[in-house]
């Protein structure tokens, strides 16, 4: 644990060494420099899923981008063939930070710590009752490596693979690496 937090740090510090580096020193906030983006997921049938998680950033200069953004997730399984039969939904809402080092111009690694809401229900189809999960608040940590290619004057799309590093009990991220598309607008 103490290894991630330095890891954090060390990478934090890097980026807002490289911040320090503007290019026209007389301006201190570029509208320019902003930009919109996210993920939206969407799946329906015995898997439902549906993720909207937008997110605003600024970038600093060439090597180094941050921002914040929100996430809900909701998922929805039904066991068709378990006895009983029954629906797990589980639902996530939360805040988080991150930050882009770009060693190279479209490729970057990024970090995103998160504060996350779960929770949940199973619902059974015969008279069992509906078991409840309460709810808490989950830390992540998503540390990971990113391509943003290039789509139009000042979008792209934008491709994560990512690892959540503090793997808390009822992560809504598991313990694989997962991938994620999303683009963004103003980059």
């Amino acid at each position: 644990m103490k290894r991630i937090i330095l890891l954090v740090f060390c990478l934090g510090a890097l980026g807002f060494a490289y911040a320090q580096e503007e290019e026209n020193p007389d301006k201190k906030f570029d509208p320019n420099k902003l930009f919109f983006g996210g993920y939206i997921g969407l799946s329906f049938g015995d898997y439902t899923l549906v993720n909207v998680s937008p997110q605003v950033g600024y970038q600093f200069n060439q090597y180094f981008a941050a921002g914040a953004g929100i996430n809900f997730i909701y998922t929805s399984t039904r066991y068709r063939y378990y006895v009983p039969e029954y629906k797990e939904e589980y639902g996530v809402a939360g805040l988080n930070v991150f930050g882009r080092i770009y060693p190279i111009r479209f490729l970057f690694l990024q970090l995103q710590p998160e504060l996350n809401y779960t929770w949940g229900r199973n619902k059974f189809y015969d008279d069992s009752p509906e078991q409840k999960l309460k709810g808490m608040v989950v830390p992540s940590i998503l540390g990971g490596l990113g391509a943003a290619i290039p789509t139009g004057a000042r979008g792209a799309t934008i491709i994560t693979a990512q690892y959540d590093l503090l793997q808390q009990y009822r992560s809504p991220y598991g313990n694989q690496v997962f991938f994620s598309f999303g683009y963004s607008v103003g980059f």
